[in-house]
């Protein structure tokens, strides 16, 4: 296709890999973020996101075609607008001040002809019903007799080694025919496959309905994992068991809550939009209820482990391995572990963490001290109970199963090690 001059707002974990993929298309792509200190790193070749490699933006950099900055004026020119900025919770409602932020620097260059694409993750209806009415206001133009308007739900899962941006099929909803022709084209130019929808509102819905699905199944093995202790049932081994037919079942393992930006808040704001309506959302919320409450199911655990060696919380050591929400990145975004260590701190615990992806600047708020240098097997034994709170792969699980005195694997990072000490999630 011909190249476009695209504008990326926002350049976090979803705004950076698609400037870069755009700009190695043949596109020519200025990214815009108003952090001042994030947009300097970057035009120095640092990037602030693990899937994206710093030798990848410097070449990306060195083709001429990327360029980076804070300043709403250096925008102009493009006819091509892709916003990616965070859409959080506060109280359980939609915070979309970055969205309106990104869309006021959007009217300042917006031209007719021009194609605004959101994909920030948002309730069904926002782009026809917020972003558009806000362009409108501000440039007298309207979608779609005067501009493309499409919603694009990002799909990137941070550190995954099979799905990249590129091989992950695209959603695309164009308000109008000719909006999707156009988004489909762009997309198409560097992402594998593009599947369009009729308009803006399923796109957005898509995005609901992959986390929702995820948020629900995850809490349901979360719940299982409750009462299967109580049980003495194996739940990993029960699992796989499940996981060996091959129709009609999708594993999902439980762990100490849920993390990232996605499964935590995605599925908030189809409940806050359907609750408008009237209507309660019962399976989104009662599954945030029991994943909300697994890190204090996992502190009571605790609590029971060390009572069965004649130990209270209070005084007692506790290692914490992993605190980032995901395997082997360090993405802090929703993780449970801060929640974890801090309720076991405020009853005395002596609480200890180490991750070799995380800095301790990253987890101000810990509530334990952070283990600087690699694990070692004296820092395992001086624990009275080492927690496997994230399964990185950087982690030896024998050698943890050895030298712990007391281990409890929320992961089960230690399959197939089986040792009286050794108790899972």
């Amino acid at each position: 296709m011909t190249p476009r001059n695209v504008c990326v707002l926002g350049l976090g974990y979803v705004g950076l890999p698609l400037a870069c993929a755009a700009a190695g298309a043949g596109h020519r792509v200025v990214g815009y973020d108003p952090d001042r200190g994030r947009v300097a790193g970057l035009r120095q070749g640092r990037s602030p996101v693990e899937d994206v490699e710093d030798r990848l933006l410097e070449k990306a950099l060195a083709s001429g075609r990327l360029s980076f900055t804070d300043d709403p004026a250096e925008v102009t020119g493009s006819d091509t607008f892709v916003i990616c900025v965070p859409t959080p919770l506060e109280e359980k409602t939609p915070d979309l001040s970055m969205v309106d932020a990104a869309v006021d620097v959007v009217a300042g260059a917006l031209r007719p002809g021009g194609m605004v694409i959101l994909e920030s993750t948002t309730y069904p209806g926002t782009t026809e019903e917020r972003v558009a009415p806000r362009l409108a206001a501000a440039t007298g133009l309207r979608a779609p007799d005067d501009y493309h308007l499409v919603f694009s739900p990002e799909r990137i899962d941070p550190g995954n080694p099979v799905y990249s941006l590129e091989n992950t099929p695209r959603v695309v909803g164009g308000l109008g025919p000719a909006a999707g022709d156009a988004a489909s084209a762009f997309y198409s130019s560097f992402i594998d496959h593009v599947h369009r929808v009729s308009g803006p509102r399923e796109a957005e819905m898509a995005k609901l309905l992959e986390n929702t699905y995820r948020h629900v199944n995850i809490a349901l093995v979360n719940e299982m994992a409750i009462f299967c202790d109580e049980l003495g049932i194996d739940l990993w081994e029960s699992i796989g068991a499940a996981s060996t037919k091959p129709f009609g079942f999708a594993p999902f393992t439980p762990g100490p809550g849920v993390g990232g930006h996605c499964i935590p808040v995605d599925p908030s704001y189809l409940s806050w939009r359907v609750r408008r309506l009237g209507y309660p959302f019962r399976f989104v919320e009662l599954a945030g209820e029991i994943n909300d409450r697994m890190p204090v199911y996992v502190a009571s655990r605790i609590a029971d482990l060390l009572n069965g060696v004649q130990k209270s919380v209070s005084g007692s050591r506790i290692l914490v391995l992993g605190v980032a929400y995901k395997k082997d990145l360090g993405d802090m975004r929703e993780s449970p572990a801060p929640v974890l260590m801090r309720r076991l701190a405020s009853h005395g615990a002596l609480v200890r963490w180490h991750d070799p992806h995380v800095r301790a600047d990253q987890v101000p708020d810990s509530g334990g001290v952070a283990v600087d240098g690699e694990l070692t097997a004296e820092e395992l034994a001086a624990a009275d109970l080492v927690v496997v709170h994230t399964d990185h792969a950087a982690y030896d699980p024998a050698m943890i199963v050895r030298h712990s005195r007391r281990l409890f694997d929320t992961r089960n990072l230690t399959a197939g090690h089986h040792a009286e000490h050794v108790f899972r999630l």
